[in-house]
């Protein structure tokens, strides 16, 4: 069983909406960032999601710009922006009864990996673990890539050819605990049968291995 709730998350001067769905016993919450015109509702991320869930692991599903906001093109692609997005989601949930003592982690699709990446670095050792569906870490800025502590998992579609490239050159300055994956046969947005599916295996896997507070 898991519990489901909408949520309006105060970020600066604007309000944005989120799915918050944490399953009994969570080991932890996964906040997604969702990449350029996308958002909350996103088939992909919410099957993703599901699989997470199923393994124990709760989930936000938040979407980082306004309505309004996401009618400028140009904000899709402003990094700085959905990070701080992401920064004050996660002092959101810091501050909340229900997932104030969850290990935190974040999957990134497209521009949200480099948002992600970026928030992780600032939050350092309060961010547990990193996945990126299909992603652009190569938007993160260089300083965060060499700062980011926690464990990363890089997956990308085998036929995602430019993007294999970009991820690679980020992969070779991440100095954390890190794996990249190619995904067969699998392009940009996984729409191949069973490649998303793949996705969410590795991406719940990662997360149950890395979220846990480790024992002593």
């Amino acid at each position: 069983m898991s519990t489901s709730t909408l949520v309006h998350i105060p970020v600066g001067g604007a309000m944005v909406e989120g799915m918050l769905e944490i399953p009994d016993n969570a080991v932890g919450l996964v906040m997604f960032a969702h990449g350029s015109g996308s958002s909350r509702h996103s088939p992909r991320n919410n099957t993703v999601a599901g699989v997470l869930r199923a393994a124990g692991v709760g989930t936000l599903l938040m979407d980082l710009l306004t309505p309004e906001e996401d009618r400028d093109y140009s904000r899709r692609f402003d990094i700085g922006l959905l990070t701080q997005r992401l920064l004050e989601a996660a002092r959101w949930v810091a501050g909340q009864d229900a997932t104030r003592d969850l290990p935190l982690g974040f999957f990134g699709a497209s521009t949200g990996a480099a948002a992600a990446l970026d928030a992780a670095a600032v939050l350092g050792n309060r961010t547990r673990a990193v996945v990126s569906r299909g992603g652009r870490p190569d938007l993160a800025s260089e300083q965060a890539l060499l700062k980011v502590s926690a464990p990363t998992l890089l997956l990308v579609g085998g036929y995602d050819d430019g993007v294999i490239d970009l991820n690679q050159l980020a992969f070779d300055q991440l100095r954390c605990e890190k794996e990249m994956v190619i995904v067969p046969g699998a392009t940009h947005l996984f729409e191949e049968p069973g490649t998303l599916e793949a996705v969410a295996t590795r991406a719940a896997g990662w997360f149950a291995e890395h979220l846990p507070t480790p024992q002593t």
